[in-house]
């Protein structure tokens, strides 16, 4: 199972027409291609590190992207053998098709997963009196900082680690949590004033902006991003509408059921409770953040650290309930995850062949590019600077009109009038 998994995961990228990137996979590779100079502020720097590194091995930004993904889902099964941790729950987990489908991403949630898998089981080391005293506090600490380096949402991770401490003040452990906790903010605040400010010292004024949606919105966006986030089988609904994205709320909602009937039919112990308080923790401030910082609608990609946690403890109620039968969700999740990227497949090979060609003739393959947008929003013609990326990620977004008569700036119809690119049609 866990061979067919990570051969899904390949081929999850492999048949995509972009090699499952986005807008934000610009900036993180563009960041690992031009470090040690510092190119934004707005990631963390673990993640453009991480792919940093693996370009020493002769890759390019893009490939080690996806090195970082699977050697992510290897470590994580292969610490909870080593440990024997959580193990038959991270197979079925990392065979879900929406986790496959991160791990097969250029983003971040790739690579924290697996720190996210370290913090838990530091956690678990600590509540069962395995870890104590100044080591626990010192291996918890680094695991909160660690954590925050590569996503800053981690700042959840450390306020839940806080308010279990405080949660249970009367335990022993309660102060490795508080403590640990308050390093972990002490951290923010020096990374804050010493890196973000050095560097770009208008980001909280630019990012932070108080009523930027209304609440209708939120739990509207909320309660879809529920459902398809735990939703085993199929992870995206379809933004037309239509009857089919019933079927899959639905699907959504009937485990979020079973789920609160699972955790709440017999008493958690300790460490299934931090679990549980963690995740849901993380997801409550991942919503009431959105009315102070602009972020896309919650999916199953942003909830993804802390709904991690959560299915670990869900399969983990379902195991002791059903036995072996739990690995047929990771199968059924595998053979719709399949399906679904043969009904939607583009031809990545292909389309990096085209774009290669494309930068050669240009002579624009080894140099920095602009790309031309007319506003954030055009998702449509951003897909082509998406796939320049992976070739050159020496590549930057601007939004003057000016700049397209320079001829390092390229434009959605100057790319296609000279190549063609095989598209998903079910986009």
């Amino acid at each position: 199972m866990v061979i067919i998994t990570v051969v899904m995961t390949i081929l999850r990228f492999l048949l995509n027409e972009k090699g499952r990137t986005n807008p934000d996979s610009i900036r993180y590779m563009r960041f690992a291609h031009v470090f040690p100079e510092i190119d934004n502020t707005t990631t963390p720097v673990g993640y453009p590190l991480f792919i940093k590194f693996f370009t020493f091995f002769g890759t390019d930004e893009f490939w080690s992207s996806k090195i970082v993904g699977l050697l992510s889902l290897l470590f994580i099964i292969y610490f909870a053998w080593r440990k024997n941790f959580f193990l038959k729950e991270t197979i079925v987990l990392c065979s879900l098709f929406s986790f496959l489908s991160i791990f097969a991403f250029t983003m971040s949630e790739a690579l924290i997963l697996p720190f996210v898998f370290l913090f838990t089981y530091c956690s678990y080391q600590i509540i069962n009196k395995k870890l104590t005293g100044f080591k626990a506090i010192f291996y918890l600490s680094v695991s909160l900082i660690a954590l925050y380096n590569i996503r800053y949402s981690s700042l959840f991770f450390i306020g839940a680690t806080g308010f279990f401490g405080l949660l249970y003040w009367k335990k022993k452990y309660s102060k490795i949590f508080i403590v640990s906790a308050l390093i972990g903010l002490c951290f923010i605040v020096g990374y804050k004033f010493l890196f973000i400010d050095y560097f770009n010292s208008d980001y909280v004024n630019t990012f932070l902006e108080i009523g930027l949606y209304p609440t209708s919105k939120l739990l509207k966006e909320l309660a879809q991003g529920l459902a398809t986030t735990f939703n085993p089988f199929i992870h995206i609904s379809n933004p037309s509408g239509g009857k089919i994205n019933y079927a899959i709320y639905g699907i959504g909602i009937i485990n979020i059921v079973l789920m609160i009937y699972l955790f709440s039919s017999k008493k958690l112990n300790e460490t299934e409770k931090f679990v549980l308080i963690v995740g849901v923790f993380g997801i409550i401030c991942s919503y009431f953040i959105q009315y102070f910082y602009a972020i896309t609608p919650l999916d199953y990609r942003l909830l993804a650290p802390f709904s991690f946690m959560i299915w670990l403890l869900y399969f983990k109620k379902m195991f002791e309930n059903f036995g072996n039968k739990v690995y047929v969700i990771g199968l059924l999740s595998l053979c719709s995850g399949l399906l679904f990227t043969i009904l939607s497949k583009g031809n990545y090979l292909e389309n990096r062949k085209e774009i290669t060609k494309f930068l050669k003739d240009e002579k624009l393959d080894k140099t920095p590019i602009l790309y031309y947008l007319k506003h954030e929003e055009d998702l449509e013609n951003i897909q082509i600077a998406e796939l320049i990326s992976t070739v050159n990620s020496n590549i930057d977004v601007t939004f003057k009109p000016s700049d397209t008569l320079k001829r390092k700036t390229l434009t959605y119809h100057k790319v296609l009038q000279k190549i063609k690119i095989d598209k998903n049609k079910y986009q």
